[in-house]
C-alpha cells in the first residue's frame, strides 16, 4: 500500500519546531523554481486569489514533488468549501475569520472525518491507495484559524479552547480595518493587540502565526511565534527597484 506524504509542517509543529510558509507564489511552475529553497510550506491563496479547486491539483503536485507542505486559505467557512480543498490535495486548511468557538468547531467538523468531525466520505489526491486513509488523514491534516477580527481577539480564550486545531494564525491587515485602522496595520494600536493576542496564543501552550516581514521576525519569533509566513512579493520588488535605480543612474 501507498504512504501517505509527511506533511512537514504538522510535524514539525508537533515537535515544538518552527516553520516557514511562503506567501505569493502564482503558479505550479513557480513552486517548482522555489522548490529547492530551504522552506517548508506553500500558501495557495483561494480567498484573494486566482486559485479554484480546478487548480489545487497541480500546485499541490509540485508541493509534494519538492516535500513542501501545502496549504490552502479558502475564502470562506463553509464544509464543502473546506473538505473539497482537502479532497482535491491540499496538505492544510486557512479559514478566515474565525471569530468564536462554535465558528472554529465548525472548521474542524468540516476538515476532519469521524469521530472528530463530519467531513465528507471520500478519499482525495492524497489518498490513493493509502491504507486506513481517513484516520491518516485526521492525523495529517492541518487546520489552521485566522485571528483576523477584534472580535477574535475579544473571543480569544474561547477559540483557544477548541481542540485539532494546529495553528491561531493572526492577520494584521484585515485586524487593523477592524479597529478602525485600515490600510494602517503598522500603528501602534494594532500592532500592540497583534503582539498581545499572540503572547496569549503562545502562553496557552498553542501554536501561534502570523505574515512578517524579514525586517520584524526577530520580534516575532522573540515571542514564541512558531508558524512564520512570509510574501515573496517584496522580495521580488527589491530586487527590481535595485535594478531599476543601477540602470537608470547611468
Amino acid at each position: 500500500m501507498a504512504e501517505m506524504r509527511k506533511n512537514i509542517i504538522k510535524h514539525k509543529l508537533l515537535d515544538g519546531q518552527r516553520t516557514l510558509t511562503l506567501m505569493g507564489v502564482a503558479n505550479p511552475d513557480q513552486v517548482d523554481q522555489l522548490g529547492p529553497l530551504d522552506f517548508d510550506g506553500i500558501w495557495l491563496e483561494a480567498e484573494h486569489g486566482p486559485i479554484d479547486f480546478a487548480d489545487i491539483s497541480d500546485f499541490t503536485r509540485a508541493c509534494d514533488l519538492w516535500g513542501k507542505t501545502s496549504i490552502t486559505r479558502v475564502h470562506q467557512n463553509e464544509p464543502g468549501v473546506i473538505y473539497r480543498t482537502l479532497d482535491r490535495g491540499s496538505q492544510g486548511i486557512c479559514v478566515p475569520h474565525v471569530n468564536s468557538a462554535e465558528e472554529a468547531r465548525r472548521v474542524v467538523d468540516a476538515a476532519k472525518f469521524a469521530p472528530i468531525g463530519n467531513r465528507g466520505l471520500t478519499t482525495s489526491r492524497q489518498g490513493y491507495g493509502v491504507d486506513d486513509y481517513h484516520k491518516q488523514s485526521n492525523d495529517n491534516s492541518l487546520v489552521i484559524v485566522l485571528i483576523e477580527d477584534i472580535k477574535a481577539v475579544k473571543n480569544l480564550d474561547e477559540i483557544l479552547e477548541v481542540d485539532e486545531i494546529d495553528v491561531f494564525f493572526v492577520a494584521p491587515n484585515d485586524l487593523a480595518a477592524t479597529m478602525g485602522y485600515i490600510g494602517k496595520s503598522d500603528h501602534k494600536d494594532v500592532q500592540d493587540t497583534i503582539e498581545d493576542t499572540l503572547k496569549r496564543i503562545v502562553s496557552s501552550g498553542r501554536n501561534a502565526g502570523t505574515l512578517t516581514t524579514v525586517s520584524a521576525l526577530d520580534k516575532f519569533l522573540d515571542i514564541g511565534v512558531n508558524c512564520i509566513c512570509v510574501n515573496i512579493g517584496p522580495f521580488l520588488n527589491e530586487g527590481v527597484i535595485s535594478a531599476a535605480k543601477k540602470v537608470y543612474s547611468k
